[in-house]
């Protein structure tokens, strides 16, 4: 009895794993804002399926476009790094954002100069 009870419980809580994925769908294009340093920023990042895996980019402001690395979901939590060239220097940008609908929320952490630095983002799901 235990061992079918435990059984349930475990299906049930995998069931709740993919549930929060299947809701937590990022395919699309979503309009982003953060703000670095008292700068408010905006980005545009676009989320496609590549076969079973996800892919895609991030188009900045100054109309820089990087490709995603390691794009994953998992549990509602999109998480993906993009590298980034400024003047003579490459940066590698850390995304941690939770999907919920047509919204995103959550942070990209940036090393520059040997210090971390984190920020807050937002964004929302572009109509089709």
């Amino acid at each position: 009895m235990k061992a079918n009870l435990s059984a349930v419980l475990v299906l049930g809580l995998c069931g709740l794993a993919v549930a929060a994925d299947e809701k937590a769908d990022p395919v699309g294009t979503w309009k982003c804002e953060y703000d670095i340093g008292g700068q408010k920023r905006e980005s545009t990042l676009t989320i496609k399926k590549d076969g079973d895996k996800l892919a895609g980019t991030m188009v900045y402001q100054d109309k820089q476009e990087a490709k995603l690395k390691d794009v994953t979901l998992k549990d509602g939590e999109l998480t993906f790094s993009a590298e980034r060239e400024l003047k003579d220097m490459k940066i590698m940008i850390q995304y941690k954002l939770k999907v919920d609908g047509d919204k995103l929320q959550g942070k990209g952490e940036v090393e520059v100069g040997g210090e971390k630095r984190e920020f807050e983002m937002a964004g929302k799901r572009e109509k089709k």
